[in-house]
């Protein structure tokens, strides 16, 4: 054979190799994200696809995502959503039930009040299993002009087939003194492979990094094992409040010599957060009770918030009523909210409660908490069946 049709034969060989790999779908160049299970470590793979009309069958372009076995891909077709939006809410974490459950003082509002990560690992399985897909509240509404005047719209979601749109937050991600001492984790943290996981001191005095006690951790777990748990990326929000610091870091003492070194601990973390599809709420400055203080004294509470950890987490337009509570328009104070840039506003409801106002979005949220499994069990059957995951652990069970 002479060297030239070696070449010629080498060419084809590799030709040949390359139109039989196996492709996503046989077309191109549409990026999307798409997380892929490895080795338990979030990875953010970009993949380049262009999904042709005749392979769906529809003349929509539509989204992939993976099936059971992690690997492969398949096309979703999405619809229009028109019922409700289910929003529900925890605290942090009991990551060490023999602190919580102690016979002290305040043992009573961590069994009314917080969930065990038994507790928490079950509700999620069960709104999974129920269909249930994490929406950003943002993608709820948009702000249009009209006559000149900025009003909220509600914006239409477009979700996979059979899913129902549900929104996480948690209240008082701070970590206060008290949260220390009554069984909750420290602060979150970067690993030593770049995810949130979270620092403790264990009931035995050691040092303790993990990722399988608090919410924000478990969560990404979850979703990097279950991608059609999230719609568009979307996580859950966390409402933070400032007056003992943000996410486990003393950020409100600015004249102590750690200062610097808090905020830039607790900016790292942030970045990461946002970075993989958690959003940030106000919870007030001083967790205040908007319908008792006064509007002067709101003012200062939302301004101070804006200062000290709206500079952290960024903009944002959630504000969360500590306490539950809520204002209504026509009230002045609802006008200072809502012009101090919060154009969302969630209050506590016993069910998914959504209203539009000229200029905000107002929505409830439904607790998840020891009162909910304990005391409440019918009323959340919708999501789950507390009699199913109470833990054993709690001082106090089921009243039928």
């Amino acid at each position: 054979m002479s060297k030239k049709m070696a070449i010629i034969n080498k060419i084809f060989l590799l030709f040949a190799i390359i139109i039989l790999l196996p492709t996503s779908t046989g077309c191109m160049a549409k990026k999307d994200r798409l997380l892929l299970p490895e080795d338990n470590e979030e990875k953010i793979v970009h993949v380049d696809v262009q999904l042709d009309d005749k392979q769906i069958g529809t003349d929509n372009k539509e989204d992939l995502i993976l099936t059971d076995e992690g690997t492969d891909l398949k096309p979703v077709k999405k619809v229009a959503y028109e019922g409700s939006v289910q929003h529900i809410f925890f605290h942090p974490l009991i990551a060490f039930p023999e602190l919580a459950f102690d016979g002290d003082r305040m043992e009573k509002g961590y069994n009314d009040y917080f969930v065990t990560v038994d507790e928490f690992n079950k509700v999620i399985k069960s709104l999974y299993e129920k269909d249930f897909i994490l929406v950003d509240i943002n993608s709820l509404i948009e702000e249009i002009e009209e006559d000149g005047n900025k009003v909220i719209k509600k914006k239409q979601l477009m979700l996979p087939e059979g899913k129902k749109p549900l929104i996480i937050s948690i209240d008082d991600l701070n970590y206060y003194k008290y949260m220390l001492e009554n069984g909750n984790v420290y602060k979150l943290i970067l690993d030593q492979d770049g995810n949130i996981a979270t620092y403790s001191i264990t009931p035995q005095g050691d040092e303790l990094i993990s990722r399988d006690n608090e919410i924000v951790p478990l969560l990404d777990k979850f979703v990097l094992e279950h991608p059609d748990f999230s719609h568009d990326g979307a996580k859950g929000v966390i409402a933070l409040t400032g007056y003992e610091g943000v996410l486990g870091y003393r950020t409100n003492k600015k004249d102590s010599p750690e200062f610097e070194k808090e905020k830039e601990g607790a900016l790292k973390v942030i970045k990461h957060l946002k970075e993989t599809g958690w959003t940030f709420a106000s919870h007030g400055y001083g967790h205040l009770d908007a319908s008792r203080v006064s509007k002067e004294k709101l003012v200062r509470d939302t301004r101070r918030w804006r200062e000290e950890v709206g500079s952290l987490v960024g903009p944002t337009s959630i504000y969360i009523y500590p306490y539950g509570s809520r204002v209504l328009p026509g009230d002045p104070k609802f006008d200072v909210l809502v012009d101090e840039g919060f154009n969302i506003l969630c209050a506590v409801g016993s069910g998914p409660y959504e209203k539009l106002a000229k200029r905000a979005y107002m929505q409830d949220r439904r607790h998840i908490d020891g009162i909910a499994f304990l005391t409440q069990r019918n009323r959340f059957l919708d999501l789950f069946d507390s009699a199913e995951l109470v833990d054993p652990v709690r001082p106090k069970q089921i009243k039928e």
